[in-house]
């Protein structure tokens, strides 16, 4: 009888032994579950974090460059905006290099374009002619058409020029001008307001 004993013993040994593993297992698959589970909740905490972070500095860059704007645009009342105009009129100039362009500004900047078009096209001329050695005749027309104005909703001043009847296009509005500015310096900002 003490073969069979010795069996039943060792079969005994090895089911229980069997047992602790399966408890084992469990316990490790239920650990690894929780541990998934942290760490999905970790990452969604993560991200919503990272969401809102992204938000509020989107809103944040947004009120930069609304107060930028508001701050070009408050030189559009000061003397010095016809000045502006004029250096806007010339760089569209050398940028398009064209002969003969239209101005197109907001209504109520007819008037400021018209008295700086002749300045510019001359400061132009010169600059060519010191530059280059060529001499042009730069004709510039600003437009009075009611239908070409640009909006004062949506822009808050500067000039579009155009030439060829529109098939070559400067924007120099300042809003453009604030948005290029925005964009090459957004790396920086960014790096700064959010160490």
């Amino acid at each position: 009888g003490g073969r069979g004993a010795h069996d039943f013993n060792i079969e005994k040994q090895s089911m229980v032994h069997n047992a602790k593993l399966a408890i084992a297992d469990e316990y490790k698959a239920k650990a690894r579950a929780r541990e998934v589970e942290e760490r999905i909740a970790r990452s969604t905490a993560l991200g919503e974090a990272r969401i809102k972070k992204m938000k509020i500095r989107d809103e944040l860059l947004t009120s930069l460059v609304d107060s930028a704007k508001d701050s070009v645009a408050a030189v559009v009342k000061t003397p010095k905006y016809p000045d502006l105009i004029k250096k806007l009129m010339i760089q569209g100039l050398i940028k398009i290099e064209e002969q003969e362009v239209t101005v197109l500004c907001r209504q109520q900047d007819v008037g400021v374009c018209q008295k700086v078009s002749a300045d510019a096209a001359k400061e132009y001329k010169d600059t060519v002619k010191k530059e280059t050695g060529d001499v042009v005749e730069p004709k510039i027309t600003v437009s009075t058409n009611p239908n070409k104005f640009l909006p004062e909703a949506t822009c808050c001043g500067g000039i579009i020029l155009t030439a060829l009847h529109g098939r070559i296009v400067c924007d120099n509005t300042l809003d453009t001008r604030v948005k290029l500015v925005y964009d090459e310096l957004l790396p920086t900002i960014r790096a700064n307001l959010f160490k």
